[in-house]
């Protein structure tokens, strides 16, 4: 038998359980992480003043998004573009504020739709040693260059496995190098961020997009499967907030402002 000491902390320990909030129910947490890609101006970039921190049009839209769910969201550097995604599948960051979307991906996060943006991927080539390009099978036959487990939507990405020769880099930096070096004949990036890197590298002269793009992919919000602070309570919350910010212009007065903020600081000799 249960002595009258032992019923009152049995008793206790069930209306404990039963309150909303405590024990069984979601973590309740007013501080997120996300990450992204740390190349890609006026999206992503590394903050001159703080490196540790990504600033541009993504991490603008996240801070706005924390606002809206009264959180409390830091965008922060995950390290190369491999890491970062990494850092976020396992948990350790919340989420990634830009990802393409594709069968792959849904599998191990959680995509919030619609896209807040679309940038359109672009072939970067030597403008001196610029080759005929309509279409993707243009590209057969010459060596290209791509970032470690990057995509470019899952039409492209399976065409490219099957008949594109496509090496790995781990940043954007590396692999526009290797272009100039002659090392490979094409980069495929998207149209900002490869304009933005060529005047950083002080190769815009030296390089050109060919037309049409690629494609032209949707940049989602991605959230960690594994994440103990997101709940099934707060995907849905975030997932309405966002239907209001793409229902909205701001994102794309995002961009024009970011793009405006990176011609700053480059003129003002930062962004190393």
């Amino acid at each position: 038998m249960v002595g009258l000491r032992g019923c009152r902390i049995m008793c206790m320990a069930v209306t404990l359980l039963a309150l909303p909030g405590l024990a069984l129910s979601e973590p309740a947490c007013e501080h997120l992480t996300a990450t992204g890609n740390a190349e890609y101006p006026p999206y992503l970039w590394r903050d001159p003043h703080d490196p540790g921190r990504l600033i541009g049009a993504n991490a603008d839209l996240i801070k706005h998004l924390g606002t809206l769910l009264g959180l409390r969201i830091d965008v922060v550097y995950g390290g190369p573009w491999s890491r970062a995604q990494e850092e976020v599948r396992a948990g350790r960051i919340d989420m990634l504020a830009g990802y393409f979307l594709t069968a792959d991906r849904e599998q191990t996060l959680n995509f919030v739709k619609p896209a807040f943006l679309f940038t359109p991927s672009m072939v970067w080539v030597r403008r001196d040693e610029v080759f005929p390009y309509h279409q993707w099978s243009d590209l057969t036959g010459r060596s290209g260059g791509t970032l470690v487990n990057n995509s470019f939507g899952q039409a492209f990405d399976d065409y490219a496995r099957a008949n594109l020769s496509l090496e790995e880099v781990p940043t954007a930096s590396q692999a526009f190098q290797k272009l100039i070096l002659k090392r490979n004949d094409y980069v495929i990036f998207e149209q900002f961020p490869g304009m933005a890197l060529a005047r950083k590298l002080g190769i815009e002269g030296d390089v050109v997009a060919l037309e049409p793009p690629i494609n032209s992919e949707g940049l989602y919000l991605a959230l960690s499967a594994k994440a103990p602070c997101i709940s099934a309570s707060l995907r849905k919350q975030i997932g309405s907030e966002m239907q209001k910010i793409v229902s909205s212009p701001l994102a794309q007065d995002l961009v024009k402002a970011n793009l405006a903020l990176w011609n700053a600081q480059q003129q003002a000799g930062l962004n190393p």
